[in-house]
C-alpha cells in the first residue's frame, strides 16, 4: 500500500483531541493546523480513520498545495497534480471551493478553473475528450488561504458527525455527535464512574459517551464515499470492520442516565438510542433539572443546557443554570462539565470553573466550563473497567 498524505478536519478547538485519536491510531506523522490535522497512512488508513475518528468532520486526500494567485496559475497548479492516480474514467467529480484572505475570491470561478485543469489532466492520462461521469462520486476541493491552494478529494460522504443513528427529526439546534463526543473525552469520564446529563435533549451526549465506553467505533453503522471506489478495495473496508467489531466492550456495565423537561425529546432520545444499538444500557427520564437527584459517588456530569433559542426567554435560562448550580452542591465528589456560551455560567455554579476551553458549537462561541471534584478528577480510584479518555 502506499504513504498518502492525509486530512482530518473539525471544528475549531478541538485540533488537539483530533491529533491525540489520530495518533491513537498510530499514525504518528500528524500535523495539527487550524480547523484540521494532517497525517500520513495508507488506503487501510482512510477505512480506519473515517470508522473510529469521533471529532473529525471528514477525511480528505490531500492532492496537493501551491501558491496561487491568479487563475492561470491555480489552473496549472492544479493540473499538474497526479488526478488520474484516483479518479477513474468513468468518475463522477464535481469542484467544490473556498476562499480566505486571497487574492482569488470568487469561489465559482475558482471551481470552475479546478474542474477544467482536472479535465485536461485525466485527457492527457485516459487518451479520450469526454467523461461522462456516471461512475463512483469524488468530490474535490479547492481552499484558498492566503493564497496557498489546497487540493484535496474528499473520502467521508456525508459528515462524519453523521453517525447513523439519529432517524427522527423535529429537534431543534442540536449537539452535533462530534461535538458531543469531544466534551465527553475532555471530561477524562471513566466507564466505571456514573454520567448524568440533566439536558440531555436529543440524548447524543449520553449515547456518545456508551460508545467511548464500550469502545464502538462511530462510523461502524454507517458508509462513505470511498466504499465505492476502486483504488480502496472492499477487502481493506471488511478488514478495517472486523477490527472494530473485535475491540468492542460491550461486557462493561455502564452507568449513563439522561433527562430532559421535553417529553418530545425524550422520545427522540429512546429512538436515538435503540438504533445505536444502546437502549438496554441507557436511562432516559422526563425530568426538571429542579428535581435531578443523581445517585453514586465520584461521578460526572456532563451537559449542553439551552442557550435560550428554545426555551425563548432568558429568565427561564438564568433559572435552569441555577437549578443546574444548586444540583452540582448536592454531588461534592461528583466533577461537572458544562458547555455553554452564557457569560454567568460560573455565576450561577458559585465559584469560578477549575478550567475553560473555548469550543464552538457550529457558529456560537462557547466556553466548557470544567469543575473538577475535590481531591482529584473523580475520587479514589476504583478498579479500571475500561480505558481512560485522553484529555487534549
Amino acid at each position: 500500500m502506499s504513504e498518502i498524505q492525509l486530512i482530518a478536519t473539525c471544528p475549531m478547538g478541538l485540533e488537539a483531541i483530533l491529533a491525540r485519536e489520530i495518533r491513537d491510531l498510530g499514525y504518528e506523522k500528524a500535523t495539527v493546523e487550524n480547523g484540521r490535522v494532517t497525517f500520513v497512512g495508507d488506503e487501510l488508513a482512510i477505512c480506519r480513520a473515517n470508522l473510529w475518528l469521533r471529532t473529525a468532520d471528514r477525511v480528505l486526500i490531500k492532492m496537493g498545495q501551491f501558491e496561487a494567485k491568479t487563475f492561470d496559475e491555480l489552473f496549472e497548479g492544479t493540473k499538474a497534480l497526479p488526478w488520474s492516480d484516483w479518479i477513474p474514467e468513468d468518475a463522477e467529480f464535481p469542484a467544490e471551493g473556498r476562499s480566505y484572505k486571497s487574492q482569488l475570491t470568487s469561489v465559482p470561478a475558482c471551481q470552475g478553473i479546478v474542474k477544467k485543469a482536472v479535465v485536461e489532466s485525466l485527457k492527457q492520462s485516459y487518451h479520450r475528450e469526454w467523461f461522462d461521469e456516471t461512475g463512483p462520486r469524488y468530490v474535490m476541493e479547492v481552499s484558498l488561504l492566503n493564497d496557498i491552494a489546497t487540493l484535496t478529494i474528499d473520502t467521508t460522504g456525508a459528515s462524519l458527525h453523521k453517525r447513523g443513528y439519529r432517524k427522527m427529526l423535529g429537534v431543534d439546534a442540536p449537539l452535533k455527535e462530534t461535538m458531543a463526543a469531544a466534551i465527553v473525552l475532555l471530561s477524562r469520564w471513566r466507564v466505571d464512574r456514573p454520567l448524568y446529563d440533566p439536558f440531555c435533549g436529543s440524548g447524543t451526549i449520553p449515547i456518545e459517551a456508551a460508545m467511548i465506553g464500550w469502545n464502538i467505533a462511530p462510523g461502524q453503522r454507517r458508509s462513505f464515499a470511498a466504499e465505492a471506489w476502486p483504488s480502496v478495495p472492499a477487502s481493506l473496508w471488511d478488514e478495517a470492520r472486523d477490527e472494530a467489531y473485535d475491540l468492542v466492550r460491550d461486557d462493561v456495565p455502564l452507568e449513563i442516565i439522561g433527562s430532559d423537561i421535553d417529553s418530545g425529546v425524550i422520545d427522540v432520545a429512546l429512538a436515538a438510542a435503540k438504533a445505536a444499538g444502546l437502549a438496554r444500557e441507557l436511562r432516559f427520564q422526563v425530568l426538571p433539572v429542579a428535581r435531578a437527584q443523581p445517585k453514586g459517588d465520584y461521578g460526572c456530569v456532563i451537559t449542553n443546557p439551552p442557550y435560550g433559542e428554545r426555551l425563548g426567554d432568558k429568565n427561564e435560562v438564568d433559572k435552569v443554570l441555577r437549578d443546574l448550580g444548586i444540583m452540582t452542591l448536592h454531588l461534592p465528589t461528583w466533577s461537572s462539565f458544562i458547555l455553554n456560551p452564557n457569560k454567568q455560567v460560573e455565576h450561577y455554579m458559585g465559584r469560578p470553573a477549575d478550567k475553560k476551553r473555548k469550543l464552538y458549537n457550529g457558529r456560537i462561541e462557547c466556553n466548557l466550563f470544567q469543575y473538577f471534584a475535590p481531591g482529584g478528577l473523580y475520587g479514589p480510584r476504583r478498579e479500571n473497567k475500561g480505558q481512560d479518555s485522553p484529555d487534549a
